[in-house]
């Protein structure tokens, strides 16, 4: 959004931008990383210089230029099938194990409000990635019935209400309506997202900020936390696509990040992904792939960061890891095909990037296949568009205009 409005402004407007560092550490003592830019304002006829190697021109991305221009627009084939987890706004909504079970002990009506509450930490970090804690869930329950489960309400009522309900000096409320007022409920619900995946027994999960972009199979009978994407696909062939390096490599073109992390977006990163015609040929490599990534994690007991930082280092040579990168490549080429793309050499090998040494796909690859997946982008939303505008318009009838209600946050 920052690029949006910033440089892609200037340079719309013809302020070149001629030399670029695109990440570098911050040299105080801020633990961050900053891009440094060099534009001017009217033509450049010098050299352009992409951390400080000569290209041919530098985009407003600070990658230098592909075969196809312009940006990916989201399509209607991919809306409804992403979201973020619940906003809980809270932690005394949020229990240890231990307590959970003590409350379920004491009446087991109780398991109508208690689920195992999962987060970013849970899922990259533990090799079942499993809950590793519970929280309280009164969803859009009235008062009354939430009062039903007396033990929950006791402690939601006792540690969630006095921060919710807390005054500024000026006697105003420091938490925006209707947070202070209906302070049993979580801050953001997201009541579509559990419509969704009602019918579904699992999950395909995002922790958005980490490193390796690790995407998990799990049950929906849990609460999601906001750090957490959620896509509601149970199928091996889309957990292939997208824990394919194609999907990886789009997704980290297309993200914001939080110093050497990805800050997924399903906006940015999903909704503009266009995915192959078919998934059907993609169900048993990606079933291969998730179960033999999940026997690596149960015998290491060790979770999908630990997983991927061995995958990913040259000095890692035990025969699990080097089957799960078979795996990998036989995936990535299963996917390639699916797209139609068998002439496309995807180069698997250790790579420097910018966010250090990877196995992955060559930078030749890398930047063919941006190609690709933009065109591919362009033209399904193209042909989207040209249905819309072709089909019969429903009748609609005129609504009485109500006063828009105030944001939660």
């Amino acid at each position: 959004d920052t690029r949006e409005v910033g440089l892609d402004q200037m340079t719309a407007r013809g302020s070149p931008l001629y030399r670029a560092l695109p990440s570098r550490k911050w040299p105080g003592e801020a633990n961050l990383e900053v891009a440094h830019i060099w534009f001017r304002k009217g033509p450049w006829a010098g050299p352009f210089l992409l951390d400080d190697a000569a290209v041919a021109s530098i985009t407003s991305q600070l990658q230098p230029p592909g075969g196809v221009s312009g940006k990916p627009s989201r399509l209607a084939a991919s809306a409804g099938k992403s979201y973020i987890g619940a906003y809980v706004l809270g932690m005394g909504f949020v229990l240890e194990p231990d307590e959970a079970q003590r409350l379920l002990d004491k009446d087991p009506r109780s398991r109508d409000v208690l689920f195992p509450y999962l987060n970013g930490e849970d899922l990259n970090g533990r090799w079942d990635q499993s809950a590793s804690r519970w929280v309280i869930n009164f969803r859009d329950w009235p008062l009354e019935k939430a009062m039903e489960y007396g033990d929950c309400y006791e402690i939601v009522e006792r540690l969630v209400k006095p921060e919710r309900t807390r005054k500024k000096e000026s006697g105003d409320f420091q938490l925006r309506y209707p947070l202070y007022e209906r302070w049993w409920h979580y801050a953001d619900k997201r009541p579509e997202l559990y419509a969704t995946i009602a019918g579904l027994e699992r999950v395909l999960v995002l922790s958005l900020v980490n490193n390796h972009l690790g995407f998990g199979l799990v049950p929906t009978d849990q609460v999601f936390a906001h750090k957490l994407g959620i896509f509601a696909y149970r199928d091996y062939g889309a957990y292939a696509v997208l824990q394919s390096h194609i999907h990886y490599h789009w997704a980290w073109a297309r993200s914001s990040t939080l110093r050497k992390d990805i800050n997924y977006s399903p906006s940015d990163c999903f909704e503009t992904f266009p995915f192959p015609p078919s998934l059907i040929s993609l169900e048993s490599i990606g079933e291969r792939y998730h179960s033999h990534r999940r026997d690596i994690m149960a015998v290491s007991r060790g979770g999908l960061t630990a997983t991927y930082n061995r995958f990913h280092s040259s000095h890692e040579v035990s025969h699990d890891t080097a089957t799960l990168r078979a795996l990998q490549v036989a995936m990535d080429n299963a996917v390639a095909t699916a797209y139609g793309w068998t002439d496309l050499d995807l180069g698997h090998g250790f790579h420097e990037t910018k966010h250090g040494i990877r196995y992955t796909i060559s930078e030749a690859a890398r930047r063919e296949l941006l190609d690709r997946l933009l065109a591919l982008n362009h033209e399904r939303y193209a042909a989207e568009q040209s249905a819309a505008s072709a089909g019969p318009r429903p009748k609609t009838k005129a609504r009485k205009r109500t006063p828009a209600q105030p944001d939660l946050f």
